[in-house]
């Protein structure tokens, strides 16, 4: 019997191994552009986002290769925000994964245009998938909308914007369910989609990832104040640094702790009756309600 530990691994070999085709073109004149997205594209990280693609895929009857260029362009999307949200003009982050920020090593202006190629190449990547066209087309479409002005793009500006003041609990879960549950919802709705899913299961997908979109995100908040930069691989309290409401700030972190597994349990519960095997995407959503990084 294949544990969970050894399903994400499987998932992860093959995101990193496809991932690691890409944007290996020799001999041209921007090559240390292409350098640049290499350099963040392939610095590890969890893969969570592609992992839940990959396995909302095999949940609705498909398999994992049915959404690898998927789970691959998801990569490149969360990518594409991690480089940017370091850069000095967003939350001016020095490290990232345990090495310096993409702007760091490389530049300020190589690294906004490494994340523009890496938003762009997201797309391209869906268009080029195998899948049916009309599958394609939904799936792009789906992207679009968590990567524009209702999903991250607007969220990361109620984000900045709403530094120096305390957030109301209303406008935290509307900036993070643009901001973080976005893009989890899209991974997982495109995993349906590659499979050929339901409405029903589609629209089940997307409530349990917005619901551990959001656990994501208060875990975040209260790593922030509790962990250390070297089991983070980025700087903590950054958040109070740069005067940002968090579930933490707002809350406390006994009452963060509570709505984390009230969130989860949300999760778990969204996925009843609608998929033949919940086993590995209940307990995702229950790991990464306790993870410690």
């Amino acid at each position: 019997m294949t544990s969970s530990l050894e399903e994400i691994g499987v998932c992860r070999d093959m995101v990193d191994a496809r991932l690691s085709e890409m944007f290996t073109e020799a001999g041209l004149s921007y090559a240390t552009l292409v350098e640049s997205i290499r350099y963040s594209l392939l610095a590890g990280g969890k893969r969570i986002r592609a992992i839940i693609c990959m396995k909302f895929c095999e949940a609705a009857g498909g398999e994992l290769a049915d959404a690898l260029e998927a789970a691959c362009a998801i990569e490149m999307l969360h990518t594409y925000t991690l480089i940017h949200d370091d850069l000095p003009g967003m939350d001016g982050d020095d490290t990232r994964r345990g090495i310096p920020s993409n702007h760091i090593e490389f530049g300020e202006f190589t690294a906004i245009l490494a994340g523009d190629a890496l938003q762009a190449s997201a797309f391209e990547t869906l268009a080029n998938s195998a899948l049916e066209p009309q599958s394609v087309i939904r799936m792009i479409k789906v992207l679009a909308k968590a990567a524009g002005p209702h999903g991250i793009c607007g969220g990361q500006y109620l984000d900045l914007s709403g530094e120096g003041w305390q957030l109301t609990f209303d406008e935290l879960i509307e900036l993070y369910s643009m901001k973080t549950a976005a893009l989890i919802s899209a991974a997982a709705i495109l995993g349906v989609i590659a499979a050929d899913g339901t409405p029903e299961q589609i629209k089940a997908a997307g409530d349990y990832a917005k619901a551990i979109g959001l656990a994501f995100q208060v875990r975040d908040d209260v790593l922030d104040c509790i962990s250390t930069q070297e089991e983070l691989g980025k700087p903590i309290g950054s958040d109070i640094e740069n005067e940002k409401s968090t579930f933490v700030s707002l809350l406390g972190i006994d009452a963060c702790e509570k709505l984390i597994h009230k969130e989860t349990e949300k999760a778990i519960k969204a996925l009843e009756g609608k998929f033949e095997n919940t086993k590995f995407l209940t307990w995702i959503a229950q790991t990464l309600a306790d993870r410690n990084n």
